[in-house]
């Protein structure tokens, strides 16, 4: 990926589903005009989620995601199956390739039945429409393509674009806290976790979003806080919430504080509903299980926050004996009852569809989530304050 990019997590996604040899994968390079798919005539020939980002008109930046035919069978064929239900947790938009000869059969009901269950946007796209004597009235949702001969092809990008979020505001990470003219200091700590030569994405997002807004950004280390309030008498501090204790005792009270954590909190999953799920710290025992979750994979470090820094600081304020595991990446369980929190990262890597589900798989097994910010500042007796920027 170019520094011109859109990331992943910021594309729509749109994700093909439907039955082997339906034409799915045919579909899918019709509709990017690239051979993004292998096709073959052999069943099964996708076997795992195939993704690949790109600009398409007249959508823009899209995420496209081929899956695996979901009557697959066997043993194998069950672990396929699993994966392509998975990625609906992450479908902005659903695209269903149905063989226009066969109809819809009993797994596309099933998928079908899913999508509907998730309120997925999705369109039915009957292939193989150039085999059929006559095209049937198009019902609502509905559109009859030909892969071979790309009929129809074109009015399917224009149904999904349809279905894209239009009319509302642009969604930004500072939003109603940050205004043209204003100044905020962003406090990044560099420590043995720190990439080297570069910022992280949250970092890097936070700044283009205050950029965009018309304001200005003054980056620091934590080291040089102090010095920085000194020149710049800031509207807001936004700090790295590995550090939110200290920085909360540099800042003046009079000057608003959070996290870039708390920031994702809101951009990306339900922020009231994050933060309550941090008062749950306060009612752990002796024995509990607690998951922390990444969106992302990497190379854990000494000082990692997930692994090591979190789980130190939430046996220091509890004062019990807990037990920690934990997931990166796509690896999110669905049931979660086993848990008696769960403390999820900011999901910069993970679009907003795919941070909602997960929350919902915690709402419907009965388990609090939190994410990193709202747990570190309950931790450290700042929770209020970091939400106060949100309510004014």
């Amino acid at each position: 990926m170019g520094l011109s990019d859109t990331v992943s997590a910021e594309r729509v996604h749109i994700c093909f589903f439907g039955m082997r040899n339906a034409g799915k994968s045919s579909v899918v390079n019709a509709f990017t005009g690239q051979n993004i798919a292998i096709v073959s005539e052999v069943l099964g020939t996708t076997t795992d989620p195939v993704y690949k980002s790109m600009e398409l008109l007249p959508l823009g930046p899209v995420m496209i995601v081929d899956t695996a035919g979901y009557d697959d069978t066997g043993e194998l064929g069950s672990l396929r199956t699993e994966r392509t239900k998975r990625v609906l947790d992450k479908a902005d938009i659903a695209v269903l390739v149905v063989d226009a000869k066969k109809g819809l059969q009993t797994p596309d009901k099933e998928i079908l039945d899913i999508i509907k269950d998730k309120n997925i946007p999705h369109i039915i796209a009957y292939n193989k429409a150039d085999l059929l004597s006559e095209i049937p009235k198009e019902e609502s949702g509905e559109i009859y393509v030909s892969a071979k001969t790309k009929a129809g092809i074109n009015g399917l990008k224009e149904a999904a674009a349809v279905l894209i979020k239009s009319g509302e505001p642009e969604k930004r990470l500072v939003s109603g806290i940050i205004k043209e003219g204003d100044t905020a200091v962003l406090v990044v700590p560099i420590d043995k976790a720190a990439p080297k030569g570069r910022l992280i994405l949250p970092q890097q997002q936070t700044i283009r979003d205050i950029l965009d807004s018309g304001a200005a950004a003054v980056v620091c280390r934590d080291t040089e806080l102090s010095k920085t309030l000194e020149m710049v008498k800031p509207q807001i501090v936004i700090t790295d919430s590995q550090v939110f204790g200290k920085v909360s005792q540099l800042v003046p009270e009079d000057i608003p504080l959070t996290s870039f954590s708390v920031l994702f909190a809101r951009y990306k999953g339900e922020l009231w509903a994050l933060a309550k799920g941090a008062e749950a710290i306060e009612s752990l025992k002796d024995g509990d299980k607690i998951l922390i979750s990444e969106g992302c994979t990497h190379h854990r470090q000494c000082g990692d926050i997930g692994t090591q820094k979190l789980p130190k600081m939430i046996e220091k304020y509890t004062k019990k004996r807990l037990e920690f595991a934990f997931t990166s990446g796509t690896e999110f369980p669905q049931e979660l009852s086993e848990y008696a929190l769960i403390i999820h990262c900011g999901g910069c890597m993970i679009t907003e569809t795919e941070m909602k589900s997960r929350m919902e798989y915690a709402k419907k097994s009965g388990t609090p989530m939190t994410n990193y910010g709202t747990a570190i500042a309950y931790a450290n007796g700042i929770l209020k304050r970091a939400l106060k920027p949100f309510l004014e």
